[in-house]
C-alpha cells in the first residue's frame, strides 16, 4: 500500500513535537557515528549538548504544570539551533579514522 504524495507533503510540513524533534536529531547523530561521519570529538560535543537541551527540558518540567507556551517555544529554538552544527558535523568531511 502506498502514500500520496498530498498525505506525504502534509506529514512532512506539520509541526514537530519537542521529543520527535529530539529524536530525529537523535538518529542523524547515530548514523554519522555508524558511517564515521562523526569523529568521537564531534560525537562528544553533539551528545553534550542534547543532554543540555534534554536537562533544560527537565528542569521545565518540573518546575510547574507541564511546559509553559514560553518553555516550549525556547526548547524548540535551542533544538533548532542544535540541528545546525548536527549537520555541519556531518558533512564537513571529516572521517572516523579506521581502527
Amino acid at each position: 500500500m502506498g502514500f500520496s504524495s498530498d498525505s506525504y507533503a502534509q506529514n512532512r510540513n506539520r509541526p514537530r513535537g519537542i521529543n520527535t524533534i529530539q529524536q530525529i536529531q537523535k538518529q542523524h547523530i547515530i548514523r554519522g557515528v555508524k558511517s564515521g561521519e562523526l569523529t568521537r570529538n564531534e560525537f562528544a560535543r553533539l551528545r553534550n549538548e542534547q543532554r543540555q537541551i534534554a536537562r533544560l527540558e527537565a528542569r521545565f518540567r518540573n518546575s510547574g504544570d507541564g511546559l509553559s507556551e514560553r518553555e516550549r517555544n525556547r526548547l524548540k529554538q535551542e533544538l533548532r539551533e542544535a540541528n545546525r552544527p548536527i549537520y555541519q558535523q556531518i558533512h564537513d568531511d571529516q572521517q572516523q579514522p579506521e581502527p
